[in-house]
């Protein structure tokens, strides 16, 4: 069960389309993957839509129709058109394990993979300035050194597993970081992540201090 889930303030920015592009489609992706969040997106876009017909301060009678009533109109769940299907999948390759991705990133280009230890990881070539977005591989026994962040760090879990101090984690989590948080993600039977960060990582405990200066390139 999904037991991480994007803020409320995250969803309402989504709806209304104030967030950068990586972090809205991590939300969209999240949201496929969640009944209760893609819900909660339904609503919050009724009621924004509601919001704004309310804040023009046009009477109905002006209209002559009741606004109400087009709102709840426009907000219903309409039948989808008859699309020819595009059977082609979306999937990316790490050291010959190759997987199906969502389909909110069928048009994301994405860069050559690049590996360090048993990590692999491909950037989303979204140009976002200091957004960095990525899918990163964790292969089987591995994980990242303890660390903390610099900027916040978000990571949608898209298959597989791995675990830290503050839990373990499912397809489907969304897990929102920054830094006050100080964590080792470490996966058992491996995973791919969907990530999203604003500033490289910073390695905590001994040796492994001595990877801060390629802290950006993990993710």
């Amino acid at each position: 069960m999904i037991n991480h889930h994007p803020k409320l303030n995250l969803l309402i920015q989504h709806v209304n389309g104030e967030l950068p592009a990586s972090i809205s489609a991590g939300i969209k992706i999240h949201s496929d993957m969640c009944k209760q969040c893609s819900e909660q997106i339904a609503e919050l876009t009724k009621h924004e839509a509601k919001l704004s017909f309310s804040q023009t301060n046009v009477d109905d009678a002006e209209f002559g129709f009741d606004v109400d009533v087009l709102i709840n109109d426009i907000t219903q769940t309409q039948p989808e058109p008859e699309v020819i299907p595009d059977n082609k999948p979306v999937a990316v390759t790490f050291r010959g394990v190759t997987y199906t991705l969502p389909n909110v990133m069928k048009h994301m280009e994405l860069g050559k993979p690049a590996q360090i230890g048993k990590l692999s990881r491909s950037r989303i070539l979204l140009d976002e300035g200091h957004i960095h977005s990525s899918l990163l591989r964790i292969e089987a026994g591995g994980g990242i050194p303890e660390h903390t962040h610099n900027g916040y760090e978000i990571t949608l879990l898209l298959e597989g597993n791995f675990k830290d101090d503050m839990g373990e984690y499912v397809p489907g989590d969304f897990i929102v970081l920054d830094g006050n948080h100080q964590h080792q993600p470490l996966s058992e039977l491996g995973c791919l992540c969907y990530t999203v960060v604003s500033d490289s990582l910073h390695f905590t405990q001994g040796i492994n201090k001595l990877l801060n200066p390629i802290g950006s390139f993990i993710y």
